[in-house]
């Protein structure tokens, strides 16, 4: 291959080669030699590695463009591909998916208030993200909580396997539901931050940014229209994943992960957000409603496997 300059080499793994458990004294350690024996090879002969930079590169432009078009992070696209590719343990696949998010709304928000764009109510918004603030924390700790206490990364990955699945079922059925659902229109600054106290917990917890959780709130407890829900979803998501991060620095909680993951994967956030900002303004509400109608089915089906996989590990 070296001497034809092109190949591949596929080596079969687990996730028990990013964390052990009891029992697996020899499995574990077998499983660790194998991404190593594939990691070193790459970086000594050269670029082999960059095939999947630019894959996560892509995925995270991708997932982080219906994003900021349908007002939904992208997360909760990374997350389950992220699982399904076993790139790293549950824990870790949550920090690159948050990171991800968080580079794609540093620049979607910001660029919302730089050019004075969307329709963010900040009476309603300023609660809403202190909600999402405390709800970062609450989210990240019940993560570590779950993992440290049920079992490790296993019983992690399939919590937030099923989360997702059963979460995004009730965002499709709302949807479908919704001319006929009756919305409100809550004021009150109490209220406003309880429930981003939720949304943030819930963002944190699965690190999905949001997900479809984010536009069922504000249309149903706020009456926002769709592309107004999406401005205002964005703002919470930005709010949860950065208090994330500050609160993963303080205590140290930050797991291991590759850099050059990281890296590529904020830069196609980033990137995704530019995307997603001039696609946001030209489509209709209907045509964001269809998209992330379409969107949600996929992703069902992708978190049954993961469940399954998770569970069955």
């Amino acid at each position: 291959m070296l001497g034809q300059g092109k190949g591949k080499i596929i080596n079969i793994s687990s996730v028990r080669g990013f964390q052990g458990r009891i029992g697996d004294l020899a499995y574990s350690p077998s499983k660790g030699g194998v991404n190593r024996l594939t990691k070193s090879p790459a970086i000594e002969w050269g670029p082999i590695g960059v095939p999947m930079l630019a894959f996560l590169f892509l995925v995270s432009l991708t997932a982080s463009g219906i994003g900021a078009v349908c007002g939904i992070g992208g997360g909760i696209i990374i997350k389950p591909i992220l699982d399904f590719l076993q790139v790293a343990d549950a824990v870790t696949a949550s920090f690159l998916a948050s990171g991800t998010v968080l580079a794609m709304t540093v620049y979607t928000v910001g660029m919302q208030f730089f050019h004075r764009e969307g329709s963010i109510d900040l009476k309603k918004g300023m609660p809403l993200g202190w909600g999402a603030m405390a709800g970062g924390i609450l989210g990240h700790a019940a993560l570590l909580g779950v993992k440290d206490s049920l079992g490790g990364d296993d019983v992690a990955g399939a919590a937030q396997a099923c989360g997702i699945m059963v979460m995004t079922l009730a965002a499709l059925l709302y949807l479908s539901r919704k001319v006929m659902i009756r919305s409100l229109d809550v004021v009150g600054i109490m209220l406003c931050m309880a429930l981003c106290l939720l949304l943030g917990s819930i963002s944190s917890f699965f690190g999905i940014g949001g997900g479809p959780i984010n536009l069922v709130f504000l249309f149903y407890f706020f009456s926002m229209d769709t592309k107004n829900a999406v401005n205002n979803s964005l703002y919470v998501i930005f709010f949860s994943q950065a208090t994330n991060l500050l609160y993963s620095l303080a205590m140290r909680t930050i797991p291991a992960f590759e850099s050059p993951h990281l890296i590529s994967m904020a830069l196609g956030g980033i990137f995704g957000g530019i995307v997603g900002r001039v696609l946001h303004r030209r489509l209709t509400n209907k045509a964001i409603e269809k998209l992330f109608a379409v969107l949600m089915i996929a992703i069902i089906f992708l978190c049954f496997y993961n469940f399954g996989r998770f569970a069955l590990a």
